[in-house]
């Protein structure tokens, strides 16, 4: 695949962590799918990142930053990338990026980023330290 600078990103940070097709039920009435839908597959990816970092339950307690760069069309490939910038003593912040590969073509166009925070959680919910 190739990747064209259309942004200060020219390529993806970090690890991949989810991978889907956005489908028409994902989309307002002008066919742009939604924010909220965008958000909520790079809060699973960072997730996924967050928990296998933490060996434990994570939730997520603050999303900083969002930048929606391009609008995501039904029918792209979208896929997050993840990267764990820090860890406290019971939180990570992890930047996730949204990337996407229009129907038919192969370049990736960075579309959204932003930066999420997990916390690690006992069985009761409760914040525990990150295991190391």
């Amino acid at each position: 695949m190739s990747a064209r600078a259309s942004t200060p990103e020219s390529h993806p940070h970090g690890e991949v962590v989810i991978r889907t097709i956005a489908m028409p039920a994902d989309a307002n009435a002008n066919g742009d799918i939604f924010g909220g839908w965008l958000m909520s597959q790079m809060d699973l990816g960072g997730a996924i990142l967050a928990r296998g970092t933490a060996h434990c339950r994570v939730t997520t307690v603050a999303v900083d930053g969002m930048s929606f760069l391009r609008p995501v069309n039904v029918g792209d490939v979208v896929t997050c990338y993840a990267q764990l910038l820090g860890i406290g003593r019971t939180s990570m912040k992890i930047r996730v990026e949204a990337w996407v590969q229009r129907f038919a073509d192969t370049t990736l166009m960075h579309v959204t980023e932003g930066m999420y925070t997990y916390v690690a959680i006992d069985e009761s919910g409760r914040p525990q330290p990150v295991k190391r």
